[in-house]
């Protein structure tokens, strides 16, 4: 497999806001801007999002829903559109929203996985941004250093140890995963099953990158650890990256080329794994005896090019 030349952005990837990094720290600006009325307001409940019939994103301006930042646990300033200002708040310390009029009125608050397939991509990043920055401040509210309580600073894409005798800063944490199709070189690919998948998906291989190694070595490590090839890794090849908020990863795609060799499938963590023709693949009833995996993963996208190749 060659390195493909700029290919379409994964799903939740191509974020249509201009982040202002250079401005967050600023914090006078920032508090023009998200006071104005005109400002968009993102809701965050519990890693849902506010959702309206055929799985479109709600938009909320300040002039309307104005008492939700008020309301918010964390509010985090996403960047730009043109000259209006997206939002972030964080209401999941709330136990009913929908009794709130504002957000009752508008939608229901559903989980980006199960509509961000059908949803207008750029609105999607979006909401995955959001969701990604909520989730890792609910996770650091105390300093990983000493202990202390954190406070959130410029714009909500930092925080600071509140203990002046400390004062560390931390920033957002994205994971990285490997996730790799396997192939033989020729017709055949890879695909393994873990027990916790719906019935019938299969997919590619995939693990988290450990201190230490490259990407190259993380691709091979994760084959060997999770079925147990006799042969030899090669040709690893990266395909794209996808940003994967579920609930912190950035999963980086690869090709790689082995032997057809049996699999061995890691008890604890593969159910099974096989070898597949791209026939068999073009012809996979996805229904519960076999299916792909979610349209909107990298997974889907490496097996489709791949197949989109031969």
């Amino acid at each position: 497999m060659s390195p493909r030349k700029n290919p379409t952005p994964n799903f939740y990837a191509g974020v249509p806001l201009d982040r202002v990094d250079q401005r967050r720290a600023d914090a006078a600006y920032i508090e023009s801007l998200v006071s104005d009325p005109a400002c968009v307001i993102v809701p965050v409940w519990r890693a849902m999002h506010l959702v309206a019939a055929e799985a479109e994103a709600v938009w909320l301006r300040r002039a309307e829903a104005g008492h939700l930042v008020e309301l918010a646990r964390e509010s985090v300033f996403l960047g730009l559109r043109g000259e209006t200002a997206y939002l972030a708040v964080d209401l999941s310390h709330l136990e009913a929203p929908e009794q709130d009029p504002v957000l009752a009125s508008h939608g229901s608050f559903q989980d980006l996985r199960a509509v961000g397939p059908v949803m207008n991509r750029r609105d999607s990043a979006i909401l995955a941004y959001a969701r990604g920055l909520a989730h890792w401040h609910a996770r650091h509210g105390f300093c990983g250093v000493c202990g202390s309580a954190t406070i959130s600073e410029k714009a909500g894409h930092q925080r600071r140890c509140s203990n002046p005798d400390c004062g560390a800063v931390h920033f957002p944490r994205t994971d990285p995963a490997v996730i790799m199709l396997v192939h033989d070189g020729g017709d055949r690919c890879l695909l393994g099953r873990q027990p916790i998948w719906p019935p019938g998906m299969h997919s590619t291989l995939a693990g988290f990158v450990e201190p230490g190694e490259s990407l190259e070595e993380a691709v091979a490590r994760e084959i060997y650890e999770e079925v147990a090839l006799p042969v030899a890794v090669e040709d690893v090849v990266y395909h794209s990256s996808q940003p994967w908020p579920f609930p912190s990863s950035i999963m980086l795609g690869f090709y790689a080329r082995s032997d057809f060799a049996e699999p061995v499938p890691a008890e604890d963590e593969i159910e099974s794994a096989a070898w597949f023709t791209r026939a068999e693949l073009r012809a996979s009833p996805e229904d519960e005896t076999f299916k792909l995996p979610r349209r909107d993963s990298i997974a889907r996208r490496l097996i489709e090019d791949w197949l989109a190749e031969g």
